[in-house]
């Protein structure tokens, strides 16, 4: 396993072709997952072993992956500390009872993920089982920044004004706040890793709205507790978008390889990380929506620019969309395999 394409290149190792993976590479766009979502809601999907595992192999069985992906949700802690939450269809996550207040945050509880989130951990080892070492297996968590604003917000968020008020007004807090997040989140990676993921992976996906200084204040010190934490048990990953103001300060807050979205060119961005640290992206999403020729030609850039480094893993600048064709995704995966090796 730990010759696998993907492992390797997280360890800067040079590959026979370039791993490719996509993030939401399990849900919404396939078929299969689709006939479940209409006999089962998404929390019963994630919280159903036998459901999650099923789900989670389902990319693997129709597309050409290096890795698979835990099927889960970053909101699976929010419950067990007491914030309560559902899917509203066409809206995203609800929580009941958002953090509006430093009263809030003191009633949030301390939990053991191997006890509140056991079906998470039973979900890799069947999941692994099944696999029988034919892939690794990336698990994951959404990082500190990311959860406390779906936390504070309620939900999505358009500028993210509940947060960055509390953010403000009561800095104490805050870091009482994601102080909590960064223990309950390594504790729970940690889980993961025990249970027998080959990887992880850390989602800030709404940290691009913060400014330099306030990441480096507000941010950096509790997601890089949590790559510390962690330590050298698996290769990480950490992958923020909107990141293009901040990526050093990214790779500083940790990381063994350094998510990018498609706002910036790959090479510019593994220069300014710097080549010390493996990187994965970067392909705009919603080319997998538009002309094959298209798609196909912006993914062969991808890999011009990258030039053979040792350290690249190919990915979307974030989740494939629900309208995605099925077969982009297919044909993707395969140009990946099929130019790395030609130019190898």
């Amino acid at each position: 396993m730990k010759n696998s394409r993907f492992l390797k290149a997280c360890r800067l190792e040079p590959v026979d072709a370039t791993p490719v993976w996509f993030m939401r590479q399990a849900g919404r766009y396939m078929s299969e997952y689709q006939t479940l979502r209409r006999k089962y809601s998404l929390l019963q999907l994630c919280r159903t072993p036998d459901l999650a595992t099923e789900v989670t192999l389902q990319p693997v069985q129709r597309i050409d992956v290096d890795a698979a992906i835990l099927f889960s949700d970053l909101l699976l802690p929010f419950e067990p500390m007491g914030l309560h939450f559902d899917f509203v269809a066409g809206e995203g996550p609800a929580i009941e009872n958002p953090v509006r207040s430093i009263d809030d945050i003191a009633r949030l509880k301390k939990f053991e993920p191997r006890e509140a989130l056991s079906h998470v951990l039973e979900t890799i080892k069947l999941v692994q089982h099944e696999l029988d070492e034919r892939l690794p297996l990336i698990g994951f968590a959404g990082a500190p920044f990311t959860l406390a604003s779906y936390a504070i917000e309620g939900g999505h968020s358009n500028n993210f004004g509940h947060t960055k008020t509390l953010m403000y007004r009561h800095p104490d807090a805050w870091h009482q706040l994601c102080k909590k997040f960064s223990t309950i989140v390594a504790d729970y990676l940690i889980a993961q890793i025990e249970a027998g993921v080959n990887a992880i992976q850390v989602f800030d996906s709404w940290v691009g709205v913060l400014n330099q200084t306030d990441y480096k204040e507000f941010v950096l010190p509790h997601t890089r507790h949590i790559f510390d934490t962690i330590g050298k048990r698996v290769p990480t990953i950490h992958f923020g978008t909107g990141t293009t103001t901040i990526l050093e300060d990214l790779r500083d807050a940790g990381g063994d390889v350094i998510g990018v979205d498609w706002r910036l060119p790959i090479d510019l961005a593994w220069e300014r990380i710097g080549h010390s640290r493996a990187v994965q992206g970067n392909l705009d999403p919603t080319l997998l929506l538009g002309p094959q020729e298209r798609l196909l030609e912006k993914t062969e850039d991808i890999l011009a620019k990258v030039n053979r480094q040792p350290g690249h893993i190919f990915n979307l600048g974030h989740g494939i969309l629900p309208s995605t064709p099925v077969e982009n995704v297919q044909i993707l995966a395969k140009h990946v395999h099929t130019i790395s090796e030609r130019v190898a």
